[in-house]
């Protein structure tokens, strides 16, 4: 099992960037695939970004390429996602999940979950 937990969320006006982390908590962290997912309020939780074991394959939604880039450090246990150019229609709370195997973009394909940090862009 492992335990998820994102910090580095805030309040960014358009244009600007911010990056977020999301901390493991075992030796183990290498055995998952890992995610970015993001929800606002009364829409579905949103596929943004996934990355292979050993960080050697991504995959991005469409409304996010070229502006966000997912990396892991499986030595600090901790996945990052960079976000630059950021617009009002980012705003959400972005998770981190873990999964079994890569490059799913369903939520149910993720086993273990963040509690999520807030994502504020101002226009």
């Amino acid at each position: 099992q492992v335990q998820l937990v994102e910090s580095g969320g805030g309040l960014v006006q358009a244009g600007g960037s911010l990056r977020l982390s999301c901390a493991a908590s075992g030796r183990t962290f290498s055995t998952y695939a890992m995610a970015w997912f993001r929800q606002a309020p009364g829409k579905e939780r949103e596929f943004v970004a996934a990355i292979s074991r050993f960080g050697g394959s991504t995959t991005y939604a469409g409304s996010v390429k070229g502006r966000f880039t997912i990396s892991r450090d499986n030595a600090k246990n901790t996945l990052y996602l960079q976000m630059n150019s950021l617009k009002p229609e980012d705003t959400a709370v972005y998770l981190c999940a873990a999964g079994p195997n890569y490059g799913g973009s369903h939520y149910s394909l993720y086993n273990y979950w963040g509690q999520g940090t807030q994502v504020t862009v101002s226009s």
